[in-house]
């Protein structure tokens, strides 16, 4: 009878990143639909596509306490966290109320953004 034998098997601890096709970029303004911010409107400081995550000025704010460095002093310091981007919704150019958004291909053959509710293109600003 042959001895058993156990194969160690390869598993992988962490998937690869998935990217996310996102519908807003750095430079829109946007409305954030539910959570503690509802409502309020800013623009978007930096988007991060492996997570899906956004981050908009003055909303999810949160405080760290920063211990000192030879460069910086301590404190409490207040800044934007990122939050999903299917919890903001861009703004209509036409009406300034949250939009749904279409892609086009323009005359150039570029992508162009048209909100759906004015069918107006929603201008890339980076």
């Amino acid at each position: 009878m042959k001895p058993l034998v156990y194969k160690k098997v390869k598993r992988v601890r962490h998937a690869p990143p998935v990217r996310v096709r996102l519908h807003i970029t750095k430079g829109d303004t946007v409305q954030i639909l539910s959570g503690d911010d509802k409502g309020k409107r800013g623009r978007v400081l930096r988007v991060v596509p492996k997570t899906g995550r956004i981050v908009v000025e003055g909303v999810n704010l949160v405080k760290r306490h920063r211990r000192a460095t030879p460069t910086s002093e301590a404190g409490i310091v207040t800044f934007a966290a990122p939050i999903h981007h299917s919890k903001a919704m861009l703004l209509d150019p036409k009406s300034g109320e949250p939009t749904r958004i279409r892609r086009r291909k323009d005359k150039d053959g570029t992508l162009e953004r048209i909100a759906v509710k004015s069918d107006q293109p929603i201008p890339r600003t980076r």
